[in-house]
């Protein structure tokens, strides 16, 4: 016979569930009256647990309350929670990287010894290499979502590497973590045009502005405009090759960041780079395993392009790899 408590526990993984869960329901899974139901029910209650009465039936769901209760998860859920928190410490996220190991030690110690040796099994058997980019302001990161979630106008400082600080207002789109930053996707007042800012030289100002009706994003979603910004802007060397293969085909082979591939035709397409240092162009292009042809780039490229190609040449003996 199933003892109270573990009745509770049964009814409140199933209040868990995110539906409205009627009564007559509870009680046939449960294998009790409707009666013991609500009994159980108002004993959640007093534990803190927030059951509500959904609206127009007899129903019940679980709501949010002014505390968190202790949590069921299923044996997948309680992994997936495990190996996200073992991930999530190290991020470029500052000071999170002490509340998810903590909060992973908690979850570790009710883990059933089964679920326990497929979270060590994983955690030994895996690397995670953090993230090299530089540490983010959690307040500041929360700032910015709240802004963009509230559709409000934004102020604030922002440093540049070249031209210094100077203050912005703008109208918040998203936060997008690319690569090894973060940045902030915004209409920008003073300028009249879409700008990215990199969020670890932004600082708010409080309090925030007039809400706003948001604009249509260039390129349909955030993702895409930042990857068209980020091999758009004013590198110092920049180039465009012809690659002779499908968009499609090319778009699964491309690195993050490393540009933007534009169709051509049914059977070719463009690829925009941009880089710091020619030597990087090289790799970009070379990098997305297609035969091509360069279209632009400053004359330089040229010859390095030579150069890796009689490096690779040369690496193949006098023979060039001929048996």
């Amino acid at each position: 016979m199933t003892t109270p408590a573990a009745r509770l526990l049964k009814l409140l993984s199933l209040l868990q569930s995110g539906e409205d869960r009627s009564g007559t329901d509870l009680a046939a899974r449960l294998g009790v009256t409707t009666r013991t139901v609500r009994r159980d029910v108002d004993r959640l209650r007093e534990l803190g647990y927030p059951v509500r009465a959904a609206r127009g039936s007899a129903g019940y769901r679980l709501g949010a309350g002014a505390a968190l209760p202790p949590l069921i998860l299923d044996d997948d859920e309680a992994v997936a929670v495990a190996v996200g928190l073992r991930t999530t410490a190290g991020s470029s996220v500052a000071g999170i990287e002490e509340t998810a190991l903590r909060a992973l030690t908690k979850l570790e110690q009710v883990l059933p010894p089964r679920l326990r040796h497929r979270v060590t099994t994983l955690q030994a058997a895996t690397v995670h290499v953090a993230a090299r980019g530089p540490a983010i302001d959690p307040a500041t990161l929360m700032a910015l979502a709240e802004a963009c979630r509230r559709r409000e106008r934004l102020r604030f400082d922002y440093e540049n590497p070249r031209s210094g600080t100077s203050r912005r207002e703008a109208e918040p789109h998203s936060v997008v973590s690319f690569d090894r930053h973060w940045y902030l996707i915004a209409w920008d007042l003073g300028r009249e045009d879409w700008r990215t800012y990199r969020v670890d030289r932004l600082a708010p100002r409080t309090p925030t502005g007039p809400r706003f009706t948001p604009r249509p994003l260039p390129h349909g979603d955030a993702a895409t405009y930042l990857a068209h910004r980020l091999s758009s802007r004013a590198w110092p060397h920049r180039a465009t090759a012809v690659l002779h293969e499908p968009v499609e085909s090319v778009a699964a082979r491309l690195w993050p960041g490393t540009g933007v591939v534009e169709a051509l035709d049914e059977r070719s397409c463009l690829l925009h780079v941009g880089s710091d240092d020619l030597s990087d162009l090289v790799w970009m292009i070379t990098s997305v395993d297609a035969d091509f042809t360069l279209r632009d780039g400053p004359p330089e490229l040229a010859a390095a392009l030579r150069a890796q190609a009689a490096r690779c040449l040369g690496a193949l003996g006098p023979a060039g790899g001929r048996a």
